[in-house]
């Protein structure tokens, strides 16, 4: 069985990644969607907030776990025995980051690969960043992301 681990934020899940992940079960057996703690981004939600949404959002597809980490990708693909990272390129400014990013993993671990997905065309343009920014000043971002998550940005964003 092959399985992937698609790291990220998440912070909120969008419709971008929602297509990456049901592209990405059409590659792979399974896939553990993992949610990151990243020291320099700061995040709207907390870890275990953006599990629950994920979970929420992902309900029924077959394959797919939730889980969170900590610390380097490529130590929790390691401790899973998975050894492909997934990962989505929206635009070239994205593959230059990414690109850095999967050659120092592979000088950390030559074992582990890393694959780039892009998303559909209509996921291509917006970001969690760009969808919190959007809320924040009072814009509907239903058609980004799940209602309960479109909801939840409401009323964090509003409470602030």
């Amino acid at each position: 069985m092959k399985k992937a681990i698609y790291p990220g934020t998440f912070d909120p899940i969008t419709f971008g990644h929602i297509d990456l992940i049901k592209r990405a079960l059409e590659i792979f057996d399974g896939l553990i969607v993992a949610v990151a703690s990243n020291p320099r981004k700061k995040t709207l939600f907390s870890k275990q907030e953006r599990v629950q949404m994920l979970k929420k959002a992902l309900v029924g597809l077959e394959g797919v776990v939730v889980d969170e980490f900590s610390g380097l990708v490529t130590n929790y693909a390691r401790k899973k025995k998975i050894n492909v990272i997934l990962r989505g390129i929206r635009a070239f400014s994205d593959f230059e980051y990414e690109f850095q990013m999967a050659l120092t993993n592979r000088k950390l671990m030559p074992d582990i690969e890393t694959m780039f997905l892009m998303p559909s065309e209509e996921y291509s343009y917006f970001s969690s960043n760009l969808i919190k920014e959007a809320a924040s000043l009072g814009g509907d971002v239903s058609s980004f992301v799940p209602d309960f998550v479109a909801q939840e940005l409401k009323k964090r964003l509003n409470a602030q």
